[in-house]
């Protein structure tokens, strides 16, 4: 079904507007915004449901739809609005004329999935930088992690920057979010190999460890690190040595590194 909105000020439009800026509004409705012909269907694609989809006819038409998502697509409410107003929601600046709204999927521990004996995840805790926790989501879906898991995340996964950041990889990633104490307990019942980046006096360095079997990476806030909660006896500490003077590395780049080399001995293997 299509119908055209030409004013600013109806009720859905302003809705929309409001999904973008309200974080408040996006956990009470259980609806967020996605932005981009790519990303709106990576979240079609891994089954979020549609609520609404938003579109410029000066930018994209509902024949460049149908092409792009099927036939059935034209059972969904679409919007068409005019180029004031797509401007007025769209966030980014390279605009291709497609918003969307969607519904928000369950991302408790208990939807987690193991997906093999040999599962490799990653652990984010207290990230508050939306652009970091996009950049980890993109790399990790590009390594094939098995999931991400997000202790005591200080941000809303559906911000607007973390699902631009991961180019929709939000969308095609196991994400899991609980708290800290939740996670740790996970671990250690499924008995997970797990490697903690942290700088300390037993740190190893990340080049001389095991990544085999089932194994997590754990990495934590931009500012502050890891929590303590994090010094337990079966897990490992490890580091990433520095060469300069710098001594640390963005928490994105430093899950990056962590992350390709366990893919890098785990490829070996089974070369």
């Amino acid at each position: 079904m299509v119908r055209i909105i030409s004013s600013v000020s109806n009720p859905t439009i302003k809705r929309i507007k409001a999904l973008y800026d309200k974080s408040s509004l996006r956990k009470s409705s259980g609806e967020f915004i996605v932005e981009g012909v790519r990303e709106i269907l990576r979240a079609y694609q891994a089954k979020y449901v549609l609520r609404q989809l938003i579109f410029n006819p000066y930018i994209t038409s509902i024949e460049s739809l149908v092409s792009i998502f099927g036939i059935e697509i034209l059972e969904y409410d679409i919007i068409e609005v005019n180029d004031p107003i797509y401007r007025k929601l769209a966030y980014r600046e390279n605009q291709e004329g497609l918003i969307a709204v969607f519904k928000e999927k369950s991302h408790g521990i208990a939807d987690l999935k193991m997906q093999t004996d040999s599962s490799l995840y990653l652990v984010v805790e207290s990230s508050e930088k939306p652009g970091n926790i996009g950049a980890m989501l993109r790399t990790a879906e590009a390594a094939g992690v098995d999931a991400v898991l997000l202790a005591d995340i200080k941000t809303d996964l559906y911000n607007p920057n973390i699902i631009r950041s991961s180019v929709g990889a939000a969308f095609s990633t196991q994400i899991c979010m609980a708290s800290t104490e939740e996670i740790i307990a996970f671990l250690i019942q499924k008995n997970i190999k797990t490697y903690c980046a942290y700088l300390g006096d037993e740190s190893q360095s990340y080049l001389s460890q095991d990544y085999q079997g089932n194994v997590a990476i754990i990495v934590g806030a931009e500012d502050d690190g890891l929590s303590i909660q994090w010094q337990h006896p079966n897990f490992q500490n490890i580091i990433i040595p520095m060469y300069g003077k710098i001594d640390s590395l963005n928490v994105s780049v430093s899950a990056g590194i962590l992350i390709f080399e366990a893919l890098r001995q785990r490829k070996a293997t089974l070369s």
